[in-house]
């Protein structure tokens, strides 16, 4: 059993359509990835669908994300428990540290070849 931790998920029930619109919004930028060659805008919408799949796979279970420092780990951690794939949680993590990088320490340069398998990751994590 997935343990949810009160402080960052909120019991809370969602419809079916609520949690449809968390997949549609996170089918969107995977859409967005693919339709790009700019690496930047790659490694970007890929950790969104990452975070987003996380979502929404967590409010299938009946639970909301509460938005506190650290809940990106988080949802990555729950994301890779309820789909019993350690490496969402391995592999997502680096993209959180290298996104962090871009925001905290004056930027971060995804390579083009390390970005590919990045998307495809995320590509397959969504199916």
């Amino acid at each position: 059993m997935i343990n949810f931790e009160d402080r960052y998920f909120q019991k809370l029930q969602f419809t079916i359509t609520q949690v449809g619109h968390y997949f549609d919004s996170a089918k969107r930028d995977l859409e967005i990835a693919s339709s790009t060659k700019l690496v930047e805008v790659r490694f970007k919408f890929a950790y969104d669908v990452l975070i987003k799949i996380g979502i929404a796979l967590i409010a299938k279970r009946g639970y909301k994300v509460r938005s506190q420092p650290g809940h990106h780990v988080k949802i990555l951690e729950k994301l890779s428990e309820i789909t019993t794939d350690g490496d969402i949680e391995i592999l997502g993590n680096k993209m959180r540290q290298d996104r962090n990088k871009d925001f905290y320490e004056g930027g971060y340069h995804p390579h083009r070849h390390r970005n590919i398998g990045v998307f495809r990751f995320c590509k397959s994590s969504f199916r």
